[in-house]
Parts: C-alpha cells; structure tokens; sequence
C-alpha cells in the first residue's frame, strides 16, 4: 500500500513538503504526452526518408538511439528493453545510412516542422518560464542507470526555442522510462511479459504491440502463461483484478524514483511546468495526432 506522498529521502523533499505522487504523475503524464508525437507525425517519416530509410521500424530505433552514438543494435536492445531481438536486429545498417548526428539533427527538423503544421505555440513568456523549471531538473538528475536520459542530457540543445524545450522534456521522459525499466526487473516482468501487461489494461493495442515489438507466437503464449501463472491474468488472458493492482504498484513504485526528479522545483513547480506544456499534447490532440496509436502502426 502506498500513500500519495512521499516522505522519505532528503532527495525527494522540496520547499513545499515531500513530494506529492500525485503531482509525479500528473509531470509525467504532460510530459509523456508532449513528447510522444515524434513517433506519429509524418515529418518523422519524411525526414528518415531523406536520409535513405523508409522502413519505419528501423527509423523509429534509429532516431531514438541516436543520442547513444553509434551503437551497435544489441545496445538499442537493452535500452529500450520490451522489443525482440528480431526487432531491433532490423537496426542494423541506420549508421551507414547517415551518422548518429545527422539522425538526431532530422529528429529537432521534424520535430519543429510537425510543431508548427498543427501550431504547438507558447508565447516567449511561456517558454521562458517552462526552461526555468525544466532546465533545473534536467541539470540536477542523478543520471546512474539511466542510460537513454543521459544519452539526451548530453545532446547540445538546438536553437530554435520550442524544440530545445521538447529536447528537454525528451530527457525527463527517458529518466522516467529508465527507472520504469529498474521497477519492471525487479517485478520480474521481462521484455515480453511487460507488454502483454500492458495489452491487457487496453491502453495499448495488442495488434499494434505485436507488430512493432515483434514478439512470435510462441513468445507471446509464453509470456501470458507465466502471467496467468501469477494471477495477472486469467484463463482467457484477461487482467485480473490481482493484475491491474499489479501494474498500478508498478506505476506507484516508478513514481517513488521519479519524486527525486522533480524535486528541485517541487510540487508547485511540477504541476505548473505540466500545464505550461500541455499546449503541445493540445495542439497535436486537436489536429488527430494521437487517433494514430489506435489506427495504423506507430511506435512509440
């Protein structure tokens, strides 16, 4: 059982008391939010093409990895934890095509283009403001096992103000994925069996987990009996009552590491940098962005 505070470690107190996870949530969920039409938008498509990769999986591992440098495949593996081996395997040859650099330098292109089609603006207030929250957090995380944040702590920010915010909260939604992948290990829920979990609550849509993680039949199966196992699911593979309390404590605990995150500007300062943003996720949600996830293939 967990309260909706945290009271604990120094690192997680501020000047307005102990952390609130509810606040956690509510950064984490703007930031999500902000962040994940990168993965949807059309200008992403069009920008890997112009490097020479049209296939969507591999420009989708190499855009995301390319703050990592030119690694090899088995690294993108492990960072992002719950796709094959087959799957990312498919990376292979994205760093012949262009280099790292480039990669993320068509990353901030579509980023910016795909902000001003569907006019995500903040008025210079507001994004004066925004950096005054974000930057605090981004240069005080303690970035130990959290490889894909630091990864994108260490990029150099762009010029242009909107994306060099978006850049920003790249990296506090990488150090939440991080410490997820932390909690998820020490659940015992492995690469595959994390995503079925996660099918199971409907926010994520088996067919397109399946085609874009590209788990095998045998896998899948295998995964769901170890969850049907655990009491997670039942017998027709659908989340219990036991499971959906699971993932929530999941979810709970990934809030816990993340209070420490947010800790520099508190819980006023959390809930209003995720309202400063929130124009972002508006915007795309406005122009069917996000209806995307539901009906064609995305990765996200």
């Amino acid at each position: 059982m967990h309260d909706d505070t945290l009271p604990a470690p120094d690192s997680a107190r501020t000047g307005d008391g102990p952390m609130d996870l509810n606040a956690v949530r509510d950064v984490s969920r703007a930031v999500s939010a902000a962040h994940l039409f990168i993965y949807l938008c059309p200008e992403t498509a069009e920008e890997a093409a112009g490097l020479g990769v049209t296939d969507r999986g591999p420009a989708y591992l190499a855009f995301r990895s390319a703050a990592m440098g030119p690694v090899p495949w088995q690294v993108t593996l492990a960072a992002f934890y719950n796709f094959s081996p087959r799957a990312v395997r498919a990376m292979a040859g994205v760093w012949d095509a262009a280099s790292p650099e480039r990669w993320q330098a068509a990353r901030f292109a579509a980023a910016g283009r795909a902000m001003r089609r569907v006019n995500a603006r903040l008025s210079d207030n507001r994004l004066a403001e925004a950096r005054s929250l974000i930057d605090p957090v981004v240069s005080g995380a303690d970035y130990a096992g959290k490889v894909l944040a630091a990864a994108n702590a260490s990029v150099a920010l762009p010029s242009d103000p909107l994306v060099a915010l978006w850049q920003q909260i790249t990296v506090v939604r990488e150090w939440r994925g991080d410490a997820h992948l932390v909690v998820l290990a020490d659940n015992g829920l492995g690469p595959c069996d994390c995503l079925v979990l996660h099918t199971a609550t409907g926010r994520l849509p088996t067919a397109l987990a399946r085609t874009t993680r590209q788990w095998d039949d045998e896998e899948w199966s295998g995964a769901t009996a170890r969850l049907i196992a655990r009491g997670w699911l039942d017998s027709d593979a659908v989340l219990t009552e036991a499971g959906s309390a699971a993932r929530e404590r999941i979810e709970m605990e990934t809030d816990e590491h993340c209070a420490a995150l947010w800790a520099p500007i508190g819980n006023t300062g959390a809930r209003r940098f995720a309202s400063l943003i929130a124009p972002i996720a508006n915007a795309f949600t406005e122009a069917g962005t996000f209806e995307a996830v539901h009906g064609r293939p995305g990765l996200a």
